[in-house]
């Protein structure tokens, strides 16, 4: 088959789209001259219609246009938020058809890039959208690949992001190796065992060196959200207790607040009603009374972006403050490495197993293992490295392009799969 093709990596956090130019995978600008876009969209109430995307997005938000941020995206495919609609100001809209329209705007961003349309595309996949449910797994790159349909790409097919990022990876190999590749993103974390080589990149069946995939969903929406509980959730009144019967401050809101994919669902009149009297009767009643605040002026993502912020600066210090300012002035929370790895340790023992998982599911010995490749942002947090490093402690550590790797990947295969 032939035809124009782009490989598409549609991330939880961010994305990225690339054609062919002169034969080699060259990634599309898609915010300005970036070929980095956050996945993000804001929907702007102030003028009515517009739509914003990626960094514009975020700052608008930030900037406190009144409208609605759509962010994290992707991870709805893998919850029961994939048959659900959201408010958008006066109607109501699938969201489902908020991820179609951020596909549908990348699309456009390449072929305004290509000077042509792009007919086909190969897509990113997680190796699992949904732990221990096939039904629900196939159901995602279902919904996903009707998505890519109605934007407008009549060939769609699928790649694990993981062996996308092999394919990546092995443009630079000068020999034969065995790999682990561990790509670890917003939403998921997917490893793949596979041979590479420089004899073996032209090959156009590579089946037999795929040695084993694993996948689960860990990633860094996930640390965010342990570290939202750990640092800042406190400071909104999580963990004090009510006048009445000392009961506890119920948790179930403070925990959709710190999940990216359903911070929006928090913002209705019967919460903020609930928080209210919630806060009559609490024995911190200004802390649960930020709670309300938060409600009230929709600043849910505005913390979340604080403690991506804090969890990024945790990867080289020790501390890091948490400023929400915006919130109450003067306010800080304190995180620190050892409070944030002792909050995320059973995601990261977790990916451990996983990684010796795979390896054994290739029916290899770690020592096995020449190189293990990271790819993916959170794989930049220390203690996943270390706990994926475990699976293979004699092997080799390597790393790209944290976030471009899988999208060049892709489009490799784009060339070989349409030519």
């Amino acid at each position: 088959m032939t035809m124009t093709a782009c490989g598409l990596d549609f991330g939880t956090s961010n994305s990225a789209i690339g054609i062919l130019r002169g034969g080699a995978p060259v990634l599309a600008p898609v915010e300005g001259d970036a070929t980095l876009v956050p996945s993000a969209v804001f929907f702007d109430y102030e003028t009515r219609g517009r739509v914003l995307f990626g960094a514009e997005a975020i700052d608008t938000y930030i900037g406190q246009t009144e409208g609605q941020l759509m962010r994290a995206l992707k991870s709805i495919l893998a919850s029961p938020l994939i048959d659900e609609k959201t408010a958008l100001g006066h109607r109501m809209i699938a969201l489902t058809e908020v991820v179609e329209i951020f596909i549908r705007h990348l699309k456009t961003k390449a072929e305004s890039f290509a000077g042509e349309e792009l007919a086909a595309v190969v897509h990113g996949r997680p190796v699992r959208f949904v732990d221990n449910d096939d039904a629900a797994d196939a159901k995602a790159q279902s919904v996903l690949e009707a998505i890519a349909r109605r934007a407008g790409f009549r060939a769609v097919s699928f790649v694990y992001e993981p062996i996308a990022a092999a394919y990546h990876y092995e443009e630079t190999a000068n020999c034969e190796e065995i790999v682990l590749i561990a790509d670890i993103g917003g939403g998921t974390s997917d490893f793949s065992v596979i041979r590479i080589g420089p004899e073996r990149r032209a090959r156009p069946d590579r089946s037999h060196d795929i040695l084993a995939n694993a996948g689960a969903r860990i990633g860094g929406t996930d640390f965010d959200h342990l570290l939202s509980l750990e640092a800042v959730m406190p400071m909104l009144g999580l963990g004090t207790t009510l006048v009445t019967k000392n009961l506890p401050m119920p948790k179930a809101l403070y925990f959709e607040l710190a999940t990216w994919s359903t911070i929006n669902f928090t913002y209705t009149y019967r919460n903020e009603r609930e928080v209210a009297e919630l806060a009559a009767d609490s024995r911190a009643p200004q802390k649960v009374s930020r709670l309300l605040k938060t409600l009230r002026r929709r600043l849910g993502h505005r913390i979340a972006f604080a403690v991506e912020d804090a969890k990024i600066a945790l990867s080289d210090r020790d501390t890091a403050e948490i400023a929400l300012g915006f919130l109450e002035e003067g306010l800080t929370a304190h995180a620190s490495r050892k409070g944030f790895d002792r909050a995320v340790r059973s995601r990261t023992e977790r990916l451990t197993a996983l990684a010796a998982k795979c390896i054994a599911d290739a029916g290899l010995a770690p020592d096995a293992i020449s190189t293990i490749f990271f790819t993916g942002g959170s794989s930049r947090v220390p203690a996943v490295r270390a706990a994926i490093a475990a699976a293979a402690p004699s092997a080799r550590v390597a790393a790209g392009s944290d976030f471009l790797s899988v999208a060049l990947g892709l489009t490799r295969e784009a060339q070989r799969r349409y030519k």
